[in-house]
């Protein structure tokens, strides 16, 4: 988890350079001892979503391959537009964070009710789950899976019959880097009390090492797990962030529960790089989509690390570069989510929608352009559109979008593109294509640096900044000095991922060992938090190295 309101890290540098081997030997680990064994098949199903023949289902048998985000609830309970905000960027589930009071003010039963009641108008299945256990073993605040256990127990009023809709999460990320083999036990216990309170619901299970399970406990238990659950209506829950940084470890970590026909989810994940590493965003997507298993990201607003914000301060107009990813990118929410049966959703439809109209260029630069197109229609309704690049005979998906137009990023500079669109309806029929469009990027900036600086969120006297620091020249960026000038008396109070010093309005900020590097075409992240008056003016220029920025 990456919350507002949590300072605890994935890991500690010293669990780093102990993790990096143990991570490398999780192949080594499943040949070593048979990590998980073939699944049993399921005892007395479910009412509504359950497990089958190792995969998660819906009531009428339809396989249900979860596509959606986290959405940190418990923090700010008053933002409940956001459920439909994330329905209609083509989102169907929504991972939602609650608390048992242990470590946070426990979620009433009323909220709850109301939580599920959104989700259900807003037509998205929800995950509730208990964020209190997080790190427990190692986060001497972290509550217990019982205590959680508990919890849902005093809310079988409200989410019993709900079991077509909701699953049940019992804890996020429930044991940290300490001793993470006292997982199994509890999570057995846990899972048992539900199933002895008369819980049918699915159960979700997240898994030890702050969620990445990068010593391998869950891989290796998880057939016995899965065995304590009589209803064998349970899914295992893997997190992913810069644990997971090669193609070969999120393909054999997912491989392995797929072919012992154990049901997994990748309940987190991250892309942008941290202090810790690069995730892998891109294979996780891939392989998810391949392996036909869900993924709901980290998270949706509201973070401390503003590069994990899918949408900055709430605004679903805002999406940040992550966002835009997860949302609109290759094997992202809006090409690849189809909505739950149970809201109407049907595989009968065999109609295909009509072909978009030619798409129009605008907004041209040297790395993106933004295509618009005329909607297509279908019988039923159609469900977004998908972008195609044009080299010969060859396409290559290129973006996805839920409304007629989207912006297709990373291009090179001076560089001839042909585009086309495809549209597509919730039953997965795709339209025949629409006519193409030539574009030819802009030359790339003169300049060695751009600056993207962007308030992330405002209240009386404060805010909190983000700035994005890109390599636009020619060779690798060593060491950096970036200065800027506010206008109106502010002054940066913490900063993470640089240091500042102020003089006046004039901040200079130092990178920090993580961002001290900044490739050719990389970008890195500084996020900050800073006092104001009434006025807050965005600086207008910025000097790398004493060299100007360009500002976008």
């Amino acid at each position: 988890m990456r919350s507002t309101r949590s300072t605890t890290r994935k890991r500690s540098l010293a669990d780093l350079l102990t993790g990096l081997t143990a991570v490398l030997g999780l192949v080594v680990l499943g040949l070593l001892c048979p990590a998980v064994a073939q699944a049993q098949s399921p005892g007395v199903l479910a009412t509504g979503l359950h497990i089958a023949d190792g995969r998660l289902v819906e009531g009428n048998g339809n396989d249900f391959v979860m596509r959606g985000v986290n959405h940190a609830h418990t923090w700010y309970p008053s933002r409940t537009q956001s459920l439909a905000d994330v329905k209609a960027l083509g989102a169907n589930t929504v991972r939602v964070v609650l608390a048992d009071g242990h470590r946070w003010s426990a979620n009433s039963a009323t909220d709850v009710a109301n939580v599920v009641a959104q989700c259900k108008a807003n037509r998205l299945i929800c995950v509730l789950e208990v964020h209190d256990t997080t790190g427990y073993g190692e986060d001497g605040a972290a509550g217990t899976l019982d205590e959680a256990a508990d919890y849902w127990i005093g809310l079988k009023n409200v989410l019993a019959g709900q079991e077509n809709y909701i699953v049940i999460n019992i804890g996020n990320e429930p044991w940290g880097n300490t001793d993470p083999a006292g997982w199994t036990v509890p999570t057995i216990a846990a899972v048992q009390k539900l199933r002895n309170a008369g819980f049918q619901h699915t159960i979700m299970v997240d898994a030890p090492n702050w969620g990445q399970d990068w010593q391998g406990v869950m891989r290796a238990n998880a057939q016995s797990v899965y065995a304590a659950d009589t209803t064998g209506n349970l899914i295992f829950s893997i997190h992913m962030y810069s644990v997971f940084d090669t193609a070969q470890e999120i393909t054999d970590y997912l491989n392995a529960f797929v072919n012992a026909k154990l049901p997994i989810v990748i309940g987190e994940f991250g892309g942008p790089a941290d202090q810790y590493g690069d995730p892998d965003e891109d294979t996780m997507m891939a392989t998810a989509v391949q392996l036909k298993l869900g993924y709901l990201a980290w998270s949706w607003s509201g973070n401390t690390d503003p590069i994990l914000d899918l949408a900055l301060n709430f605004d679903p107009k805002q999406l940040s570069s992550w966002g835009q990813r997860i949302f609109n990118g290759v094997n992202g929410i809006a090409q690849t989510s189809k909505e739950a049966t149970v809201y109407g959703g049907t595989s009968a439809d065999t109609q295909a929608p009509t072909a978009p109209g030619t798409p129009a260029a605008s907004a041209v630069t040297a790395t993106s352009v933004t295509l618009g197109w005329t909607a297509a229609t279908d019988n039923v309704g159609v469900a977004g559109y998908d972008v195609v690049r044009i080299s010969g005979g060859t396409e290559t998906d290129a973006a996805a979008s839920t409304t007629n137009s989207v912006t297709v990023t990373g291009l090179t500079a001076s560089t001839a593109y042909t585009f086309a669109v495809y549209a597509r309806d919730a039953a997965g029929n795709r339209s025949a294509r629409s006519a193409t469009v030539n574009v030819t990027t802009g030359s790339a900036p003169t300049g060695i640096c751009s600056v993207a600086y962007r308030i992330v969120g405002e209240w009386p006297g404060g805010f909190q900044g983000g700035i994005t620091l890109r390599n636009t020249g020619t060779a690798a960026i060593n060491g950096w000095k970036l200065v800027f000038v506010f206008a109106d008396g502010q002054t940066v109070s913490n900063m993470w991922g640089g240091t500042a010093t102020q003089s006046g309005g004039t901040v200079s900020v130092a990178p920090a060992s993580y961002t001290s590097t900044v490739p050719v075409g990389g970008s890195v992240d500084v996020g900050f938090i800073g006092t104001k008056g009434a006025t807050n003016t965005a600086p207008t220029a910025f000097t790398l190295n004493g060299s100007a920025c360009t500002v976008s």
